[in-house]
């Protein structure tokens, strides 16, 4: 047969998934899983969002719709965006997508060249860097520890930035750390980009999810960015696979041709039902679930603590504590087997989000229920002790 392409070995496994898939086995066998690896909510979409659905499929003609979404979506967005951060944005700069991932592809394809150096923390969110690997960039990642709260800033930036660097990816909160970059330190960051006629993509699909003070959108320092936010996560809908980007005006001609020809158009059902997450009643109940995120972190980081592992960083986001382990006498890797199979709970070893200390870190998502984080401490002490 005839050999793939190369920069198909460029794109590690996505090992998240496949212990997940390790896990959903066990389960088959009968093993009470308790799964803290997948970070997907467990929420399900409210009611009412699930109630226009089924009307949009009963009275809306399910064709395409243009590539960068329906108009009433994109018009509900940019609202969004001025009710919830003060913060004014044409809709015709909003692009719907089949998820953040599609998001990420499309800014991959318009902005990266083969070649191309992407910064990006040590640790991230696996795909980030293969998304820009996908179009033959080369992801740089720069480690960054508990004192950077691993996150990058603006000196990290300027030390590494290279004759071959062309921008940033950065996530802020981030995966798989929920922590987030100090604003006026993200400020920073887009100051060095820019000093070195750079792009900035900054991913916020946790933004919503933040803790313990007012989100604020990067949209609110620059309109030079791109950025990308799902309906995943704060919204609680994985599986609908909808996302958005918000990019500079000179750039929607060249994205919307992208999307024209990569996707077509995301799904017109799931838009069409999207258009309810932003009633008032749905806005109430998805910031109800955010209290609920938050106190679950507020008794799990403790719990985690008390056990034996070190939390170096206090997560400000997202559902993630990412752990370090080393306490234990044994890497992350062999820690997680052995927690899946004695404790049945189901954990992520550092090894998918970097290189830096990657057998040190274990990550952990609280979005479960409080009732199945009990059982997880209660089982883990009793395995580790």
């Amino acid at each position: 047969m005839s050999p793939l392409a190369r920069r198909t070995n460029h794109i590690a496994p996505f090992k998240v998934m496949e212990l997940v898939k390790q896990a959903q086995a066990l389960e088959a066998q009968g093993k009470p899983i308790i799964h803290l690896s997948i970070g997907e909510p467990d929420f399900d979409a409210p009611a009412n969002v699930k109630a226009a659905l089924g009307k949009a499929l009963i009275e809306q003609p399910m064709r395409y719709t243009q590539a960068t979404g329906l108009t009433q979506l994109r018009q509900a967005i940019a609202q969004y965006y001025l009710d919830r951060f003060g913060v004014q944005v044409n809709y015709e700069r909003i692009i719907v997508t089949a998820g953040a991932s599609a998001a990420l592809t499309l800014a991959c394809a318009a902005l990266v060249n083969p070649d191309d150096e992407v910064l990006m923390s040590d640790p991230s969110y696996p795909c980030n860097r293969h998304f820009v690997a996908a179009f033959d960039g080369k992801p740089k990642l720069i480690p960054s520890g508990p004192e950077d709260r691993f996150q990058l800033n603006a000196k990290m930036i300027e030390q590494n930035w290279s004759e071959k660097t062309r921008g940033v990816l950065l996530a802020t909160p981030s995966n798989p750390t929920g922590t987030s970059i100090e604003f006026s330190e993200l400020s920073r960051c887009l100051d060095a980009v820019k000093a070195r006629n750079g792009f900035a993509i900054i991913d916020e699909i946790y933004l919503e999810l933040t803790y313990g003070k007012k989100p604020r959108t990067v949209l609110e320092l620059s309109q030079d960015v791109v950025v990308t936010n799902s309906f995943s996560k704060f919204f609680n809908m994985t599986g609908w696979r909808l996302g958005w980007l918000v990019v500079p005006d000179a750039w929607v001609p060249t994205f919307e041709k992208l999307a024209q020809n990569l996707f077509i158009c995301p799904s017109t059902l799931a838009q069409y039902a999207a258009l309810e997450c932003f009633s008032p009643e749905s806005l109430a109940l998805f910031d109800q679930r955010k209290l609920e995120f938050e106190a679950r972190r507020n008794y799990f980081i403790p719990a985690l603590e008390a056990i034996g592992f070190k939390v170096p960083c206090r997560p400000d986001g997202a559902f993630y504590a990412y752990v370090d382990a080393s306490s234990f006498g044994m890497g992350a890797k062999a820690l997680s087997h052995k927690l899946l199979h004695e404790a049945h709970v189901s954990v992520i070893p550092g090894e998918d989000f970097g290189f830096a200390q990657p057998d040190r870190y274990i990550r952990m998502s609280y979005a479960t229920s409080r009732e199945q984080l009990e059982v997880a401490i209660a089982r883990m002490k009793q395995c580790l002790s």
